[in-house]
């Protein structure tokens, strides 16, 4: 085996994706910036039991696990950033108010998301809390499709779900803990022979309910169906106009679709949840939705939403502008040709030193002109 290989979904990113990566993430974040969303840094390791909390273990399998050599104790590599966010809002910021964060950074997880996918996804994304009612929810969906649209992401697809409709069905139909856990896995997969079977001993009105669920797909119709075939429970209703309201603030940004089976997060979320797909690509490009009790663990359960994504995707889902040349400029000592350098750098130019030794590997350098003194004056000139 070469020493230099790098393990199974791990690589390295190149200059001119590095670059194209770079830019995307300053631009979001002073996209976000402008939006009040303020800037964290949460640490790559943390204790397993921080990283977990609120999450429902649902990110376990996927985060790499280490003893810290110092304390004994088990740390895990983050696999999503979000509950450490949850975690600087409720444990360390302490604001009684609305709070707007943001973040950008590399996350690791055990499994690829699919054949193409990395292990290392550069994750950035946005968060709010303090606020429980839908507008904020609006607000995060409405950031995220402006941050889709700023990298050049055209025909995007938003799926719109809300967890409280499933877990209203639960509640009400008293489904045991067993039959949720089924339910959850057929929903997730739209497997209706399963869903007939586990629902066999439950009441007509939630077997009727949980089997409609897989067909309640598509348009703003799907919204009517739903209200006219599923129970009218205090919590489906609320969901229901729930989506209706952002599916109207919504208009002239995207169409939304409504997946009412769509459970992603269920023991993570707690309203509506939403994914952004492409065409081409087989994942979500953008993911979210909120989870109002992840605080609770840190001490304060505070209302939240956001939404994250993946900079390496996003970037490689518009085509890549190539390099800008560069200008060639000759390694001298003049103080007139660096405060020439100067200014040109200040000017957002590429100036590269032309070192000497190296003069048969210039094209190497992408500069397309050069620096030349011409009548005591430095010049720019055509390669």
């Amino acid at each position: 085996m070469r020493n230099w290989l790098l393990p199974e979904y791990i690589e390295d990113i190149l200059p001119p994706e590095a670059l194209r990566i770079e830019h995307l993430r300053r631009r979001l974040l002073d996209l976000f910036h402008g939006h009040g969303y303020q800037l964290v840094m949460p640490p790559l390791l943390e204790y397993m039991q921080s990283l977990l909390t609120g999450t429902g273990h649902d990110m376990e399998l996927h985060t790499f696990q280490v003893v810290d050599q110092l304390s004994g104790r088990l740390m895990g590599l983050r696999a999503d950033i979000t509950p450490q966010v949850a975690r600087i809002d409720a444990h360390l910021l302490n604001r009684e108010g609305l709070t707007r964060l943001c973040y950008a950074g590399s996350v690791l997880h055990t499994l690829p998301s699919g054949y193409t996918g990395t292990r290392e996804p550069l994750q950035i994304g946005a968060e709010m809390y303090g606020h429980s009612g839908i507008e904020s929810d609006v607000e995060i969906q409405q950031l995220m499709l402006k941050s889709l649209d700023l990298a050049g992401v055209k025909n995007v697809h938003l799926d719109l779900g809300h967890v409280a409709i499933f877990r209203s069905l639960v509640k009400h139909g008293n489904v045991s803990s067993e039959q949720e856990s089924a339910l959850f896995r057929a929903l997730q997969s739209k497997d209706v022979p399963t869903i007939r079977e586990v629902t066999a001993e439950l009441g007509v009105e939630t077997r009727n309910a949980m089997l409609l669920l897989p067909e309640l797909y598509g348009g703003m119709e799907v919204l009517e169906k739903a209200r006219r075939q599923l129970p009218d429970y205090p919590e489906i209703i609320q969901a229901l106009n729930d989506l209706n309201t952002v599916a109207g603030q919504l208009q002239g940004m995207v169409e939304p679709c409504f997946d009412l089976a769509e459970l992603r997060g269920y023991h993570y979320h707690s309203g509506v949840v939403f994914a952004v797909y492409s065409k081409g690509w087989a994942n979500a490009i953008a993911l979210g939705g909120r989870y109002d009790e992840v605080g609770k663990a840190f001490g304060r359960a505070r209302p939240a939403t956001g939404f994250s994504m993946d900079l390496r995707q996003i970037a490689g889902l518009t085509s890549a502008a190539p390099l800008a040349a560069g200008i060639l400029a000759p390694y001298v000592h003049d103080e007139a040709l660096q405060d020439k350098i100067n200014v040109l750098r200040a000017q957002g130019e590429v100036v590269v030193a032309d070192l000497p030794g190296h003069e048969k590997n210039r094209a190497e350098l992408n500069c397309d002109r050069e620096l030349v003194l011409l009548q005591g004056v430095w010049e720019i000139e055509k390669v």
